[in-house]
């Protein structure tokens, strides 16, 4: 792995570790409405009323920004690699059986998924979010239910290609028939570009589900997820500019981190190829 490399895994890992221990030891409810009189807006680095260090500051209700973004890290995080996952294991299962079976399964699902892939995917998350209750759940399905034509393209010109090649023949004349076949011997290696993809898809998704908070249609307050902290604080940009700042700049920091950790895997899977092709 390239410097590049774990330098994104590096800090992707200390991120999802610091989203999920911080708010276990916070001293205070991230959710709860804190003191507004005397600790409202406390710019980063300054000791409220209690003694407490809040080391990004405080919201407009005087909550431990910190806090709340590193509880709001744990969610988005959550929701991204949810629905891409959600997603992968949709378009795996929909490429798999396209390519596999061909003929009308075929023809049928890469009709619909040239339908899905020609409208903007931002279009059918605002449609979906407007038409069901906006939440955790409802944000993860609807990432995954708009998410999985990539994957099934790529994973269908896989199975294509990989059930010509000379060890299939070999699995075939040796016995294996039908799913056998292509879960033991074609899907396994047909899965490497689905695993890259939905390693890219983790940040976009993240990225997605922040421009739905923002809207007002992903996670509701007080939870928080970065998109409704960002949302939060656009009004105080001015006055209190970390309040949107500081969510904005972890928003950066994951999804280049996804993105680059994405690339990594690409790269090393070409390379693979190369070395296979070589062979």
């Amino acid at each position: 792995m390239t410097r590049t490399g774990k330098a994104a895994l590096g800090g992707l890992l200390l991120l999802i570790v610091a989203s999920w221990l911080v708010p276990w030891f916070s001293a205070a409810d991230p959710l709860a409405i804190g003191d507004i009189v005397g600790q409202r807006l406390l710019p980063p680095g300054t000791r409220g009323a209690d003694g407490a260090l809040h080391l990004l500051g405080t919201d407009r209700f005087g909550r431990d920004l910190f806090t709340r973004m590193m509880l709001a890290g744990r969610i988005s995080l959550a929701i991204g690699v949810g629905g891409s996952l959600l997603a992968a294991a949709l378009g795996v299962a929909i490429g798999a059986g396209s390519g596999w079976l061909g003929g009308v399964v075929d023809r049928v699902f890469m009709a619909v998924a040239d339908a899905m892939l020609s409208i903007p995917r931002l279009i059918l998350l605002l449609l979906c979010a407007a038409l069901w209750q906006p939440g955790v759940t409802t944000v993860v399905f609807v990432l995954a239910a708009t998410g999985w034509m990539g994957v099934a393209r790529l994973v269908r010109a896989e199975v294509l290609g990989v059930r010509e090649r000379a060890f299939v023949d070999a699995a075939r004349t040796a016995g294996a028939r039908g799913e056998r076949l292509l879960l033991r011997h074609v899907l396994p290696n047909a899965m490497g570009p689905a695993i890259v993809a939905a390693t890219l898809g983790v940040g976009n998704a993240i990225l997605l589900e922040a421009g739905l908070a923002f809207l007002g249609l992903g996670v509701q307050p007080p939870h928080p997820s970065w998109g409704n902290l960002i949302a939060g604080g656009r009004d105080l940009i001015v006055n209190a500019p970390w309040v949107a700042v500081a969510p904005g700049l972890a928003l950066i920091v994951t999804v280049c981190c996804c993105t680059l950790l994405g690339d990594e895997m690409r790269d090393r899977l070409a390379g693979e190829r190369l070395l296979a092709e070589r062979a």
